[in-house]
């Protein structure tokens, strides 16, 4: 029998060297846009369906009208599948601020989500991709539909916050799971940081005063999904609008929004969201976000932060 000895790779140099941080102190997102060309992006779009709009009526049999891959970014926080309305003394809020009308699941929670997850591949483009949030409950229930979806999940992230409500026998809940999924390899992602890590750390946003519906979550989150995954001028839909926070990251960062909502009594609560911001009051290039491994590293090699941004 021969024996094939392995190469001595000792003796030969690497073909690409590596030399520390220099990737970081070259790095530039995939794309960019400056904040001009970003708002011609956003206002040169065309749909053959309206947008802009959120529609108050059960998503299930909304979104079976839509148009076929019709939409780039799908945002979906469904409801918990618990005992939950939002006014519960645990999470000390004020229960004035929170609307009535919160629908929760009753019944077969793995049905509920098959009436809805096995829509997305249809209406989604094949560079599009959805973003599905769930506390671990029901995470089984939402795993094994997506399964069967045939969507391809690309990132299981860990959204961590820094508040969970007060346990006695267990360990405090203070993540939510964050389900990142595509319909095919052609999926658009513009590596907008250049080490962007499966844990993010935000914090929850509370505004005194503020009406809302059971739970709201920070824009700043939907928007990141909304920008790794999409250009300006894209539409983001909204199975459950909720609060409007999805339609708000939108507009923010020049996108277009479509939303479903049951709870008809948060349409004066969106409608406030919504007129609190400017179109593209969100949105920086993405070339002049500070990053501080990248300064780092630019500063280690002398670069000038200036030069090293993309022209558009």
């Amino acid at each position: 029998m021969r024996v094939v000895k392995p190469k001595d790779r000792s003796k030969r140099g690497r073909k690409n060297r590596y030399i520390p941080n220099l990737a970081a102190a070259q790095f530039k997102p995939t794309e960019d846009w400056s904040v001009e060309k970003a708002r011609r992006e956003y206002q040169k779009a065309v749909f053959n369906k309206g947008v802009d709009r959120i529609v108050f009526r059960d998503c299930v049999k909304e979104m079976g009208k839509l148009p076929e891959e019709s939409v780039d970014v799908i945002i979906a926080d469904p409801p918990f599948g618990l005992s939950f309305t939002g006014k519960e003394s645990m999470y000390n809020r004020d229960d004035r601020f929170v609307r009535d009308g919160y629908q929760e699941i009753e019944g077969d929670y793995e049905e509920f989500s098959r009436s809805w997850i096995l829509q997305l591949p249809r209406i989604m483009k094949d560079t599009g991709s959805a973003w599905i949030f769930s506390g671990w409950t029901h995470l089984r229930e939402i795993l094994n539909t997506i399964n069967e979806s045939g969507l391809m999940l690309v990132n299981h992230i860990i959204w961590k916050y820094p508040f969970g409500v007060f346990t006695r026998r267990k360990f405090v809940t203070s993540h939510y799971h964050v389900l990142f999924l595509v319909k095919s390899s052609k999926y658009y992602f513009n590596r907008i940081a250049h080490y962007p890590l499966d844990i993010w750390e935000i914090n929850r946003t509370y505004r005194r005063g503020e009406m809302k519906n059971g739970t709201k979550l920070p824009e700043e989150l939907i928007a990141r999904c909304i920008e790794f995954t999409s250009r300006p001028g894209s539409l983001i839909l909204d199975p459950f609008m909720g609060n409007g926070t999805t339609a708000v990251a939108a507009k923010g960062t020049f996108r277009h929004y479509l939303g479903f909502e049951v709870n008809k009594s948060m349409d004066a609560v969106i409608e406030t969201n919504l007129g609190l911001i400017k179109l593209g009051e969100f949105y920086v290039p993405y070339g002049d976000r500070s990053d501080e491994l990248v300064t780092r590293a630019r500063q280690r090699y002398g670069l000038d932060p200036e030069k090293s941004r993309i022209e558009v």
